[in-house]
């Protein structure tokens, strides 16, 4: 028997995953989405928190979660709307709403001190900031081996305002020559305070009228307050304490219970599996929803197309060849080559940080959304995204 295009009986597998990890201790409940041929199938279980009052109320699709890194993708999408408008273009200098980064230096060594530096050969783009390929961004390094490391770790130290933020990071040298390669995560956090300034709106309220409000995504946002407080998920930390007990990583009432002075682009947005899926849809559809067309057809297109060239791939990445069957569009990754069962070439999407992950698949007319809250559960070399991906992939039937 199928049901939209999924085996229902293979669909089991993939519950039986979700509960082992539940039943196992290591998250206290997990959502997922499967939808193909406009059939949604949403598997949910456990509970929100193993302790207090979220240990009694069950995870559901309108569970609150937070997003992590998958906040990148939307605000990708926002970016676009402004294009769409011609309020921004892609390939004009930043400088005029962000002249922080105007007339930048770049380091001479990237390893090296930050007063050793050279001109940057030309000024950054939106289409580097959707691209990551801005000049900077996550340097991996033990605290105290590499000078911009440090000071790039420290830009968000007391949640300064966006202003007094993109100051900070406009102070420091870029770490390599703009579009020379591809770097992690800051260039969302930019695009965001591009955004606001481009709208005189705050990112918040222009994220909500571009992309949120138009698409029905009502528990959107970078903090929660009222009846939502009640739920949201409780975050633990990657490891338990020596006794085996969950430590907490962050409570209901913790970092996203009230608005915070600097609305994170890279990876501040929480949302429920119910939101996401409308976004996602959108996009495999083409930019619209429900009648409702939030982008074009063609820049939908253009965000999911791989934009890195073989010499940034060659030098870019998380790890050697990290780029060998993926590639970046704006504000996510799609893939290049099928290498596993799993998303196929041309599928695009990105995980987050506390175990959430998305990848729609064109070919397969598919979304996919798992949502937990485990500090670097996102991590795709996990063996569990192995076992979900295949799951979720066995179990097509037509």
């Amino acid at each position: 028997m199928t049901a939209g295009g999924f085996s229902s009986k293979r669909l089991a597998r993939v519950r039986e995953l979700l509960d082992l990890q539940v039943e196992s201790g290591r998250v206290p409940g997990v959502v997922a989405v499967l939808a193909r041929h406009g059939e949604v199938h949403i598997h949910a279980t456990g509970r929100l928190a193993f302790e207090g009052a979220g240990s009694t109320t069950p995870m559901a699709g309108d569970t609150i979660c937070r997003m992590g890194s998958m906040s990148k993708p939307i605000v990708a999408a926002c970016a676009m709307t402004l294009v769409e408008d011609c309020t921004l273009r892609l390939d004009d200098p930043v400088d005029d709403l962000v002249p922080e980064l105007a007339d930048m230096t770049v380091l001479a060594d990237p390893d090296g001190p930050r007063a050793d530096t050279v001109a940057a050969r030309r000024p950054i783009t939106l289409r580097d900031l959707l691209t990551g390929t801005l000049g900077t961004g996550m340097v991996p390094a033990e605290p105290g081996t590499v000078p911009v490391a440090d000071a790039l770790n420290a830009l968000e130290l007391g949640n300064p305002p966006p202003d007094e933020w993109i100051r900070r990071l406009g102070a420091l040298p870029l770490v390599h020559q703009p579009g020379e390669r591809w770097m992690y995560d800051i260039a969302a956090d930019v695009t965001g305070v591009l955004i606001a300034r481009a709208t005189g709106k705050s990112f918040e309220d222009a994220l909500h009228e571009r992309i949120c409000d138009p698409l029905g995504m009502k528990d959107t946002s970078f903090s929660v307050r009222g009846e939502g407080l009640g739920r949201l998920a409780t975050a633990y930390e990657r490891d338990n304490a020596a006794d085996g007990e969950p430590v907490v990583e962050d409570a209901p009432d913790g970092q996203w219970s009230r608005p915070p002075a600097f609305e994170s682009g890279g990876g501040g947005l929480v949302s429920t599996a119910d939101d996401y899926l409308a976004f996602a849809s959108a996009l495999l559809a083409g930019g619209t929803h429900h009648g409702e067309r939030v982008l074009s057809r063609p820049a939908v297109t253009l965000m999911t197309s791989d934009h890195l060239t073989p010499a940034q791939k060659a030098v870019s990445g998380f790890w050697p060849g990290y780029f060998d069957s993926i590639g970046w569009g704006f504000g996510m990754s799609v893939r290049t080559r099928r290498t596993h069962l799993g998303p196929s070439s041309g599928s695009y999407g990105w995980p987050g940080f506390y175990g959430t992950a998305w990848y729609n698949d064109p070919a397969e007319d598919m979304t996919a959304i798992f949502v937990m809250q485990r500090a670097h559960a996102g991590d795709q070399r996990l063996p569990m995204w192995h076992d979900f991906w295949t799951a979720a992939y066995q179990a097509i039937d037509d």
